[in-house]
């Protein structure tokens, strides 16, 4: 059952966005050749806390970190820990917060120093596959309407979406009805009514679609080993379109 929030709950969600936003702001301009993915970890729980919320993703279903961060060809749910960031790598960083009972989640691929040309065209569609998901989203539309449109402008480019991994609702719990896959066809799924809340997210490979989990039970690899970008989004839905809610400075739509 797709759970539908009140305005109230909505301003409340709007309020874990802006944490959210806030925090990958910040650590956007810490991504640089030599550092580890551990001290971009151990930065966003500070300021995530800071900001009076706490880390959703730490000690969920066992998750060791506040954070999910994925280099070059992992796809999504990179432990962060020694690893050092190096010129040419392209990072994910995946953050979610809990702040008065309600969650918000976002995710953004950076480069690091100079990347390929293909990295950086990868990570540009990746971004506007979501923003072409979020302008197709507005009350009366279907799950399906979404995912096509995502679809639509991944593959458009040459670029392959990840089948095995979805957006998802999100409100009190971080993951609640529906799945939003990044692909699908028009017209089908369920139906989207005001007040939905969603976390739209695409993944894209360079290569094949398919994904492999590592040793570690959490990482998620392109089983081709090409590289992959990761954008998210926390959405409510309007009679005329998505509020976004974790919005960061600056960003154009």
């Amino acid at each position: 059952m797709i759970i539908r929030k009140s305005a109230e709950d909505i301003e409340k969600m709007r309020a874990a966005g802006k944490v959210v936003a806030v925090v990958l702001e910040e650590l956007s301009e810490l991504v640089v050749s030599g550092m580890t993915t551990g001290e971009l970890d151990r930065i966003a729980e500070s300021a995530i806390r800071r900001h009076g919320a706490i880390p959703s993703f730490k000690g969920y279903r066992g998750y060791p970190a506040a954070t999910c961060i994925s280099l070059n060809e992992e796809v999504v749910h990179g432990i962060p820990g020694d690893r050092r960031l190096e010129d040419g790598d392209i990072v994910g960083i995946d953050l979610g917060v809990i702040l008065d009972g309600w969650q918000g989640d976002s995710a953004l691929t950076l480069p690091v120093g100079s990347v390929s040309s293909q990295a950086g065209h990868l990570m540009e569609t990746t971004q506007q596959a979501l923003y072409a998901g979020i302008a197709a989203v507005r009350a009366g539309v279907r799950i399906g309407d979404v995912g096509h449109a995502i679809q639509q402008y991944a593959e458009k480019h040459g670029f392959s979406v990840v089948r095995d991994l979805v957006g998802h609702g999100i409100g009190r719990n971080m993951h609640e009805e529906p799945q939003v896959p990044n692909f699908g066809k028009p017209g089908r799924g369920p139906l989207l009514e005001v007040g939905a809340t969603l976390a739209i997210e695409p993944m894209l490979n360079a290569g094949g679609y398919q994904v492999d989990t590592l040793a570690d039970g959490w990482t998620m690899i392109a089983r081709d080993r090409s590289l992959s970008a990761h954008f998210e989004h926390t959405v409510a839905v309007t009679e005329h379109g998505a509020d976004i809610l974790t919005l960061r400075t600056g960003e154009r739509i």
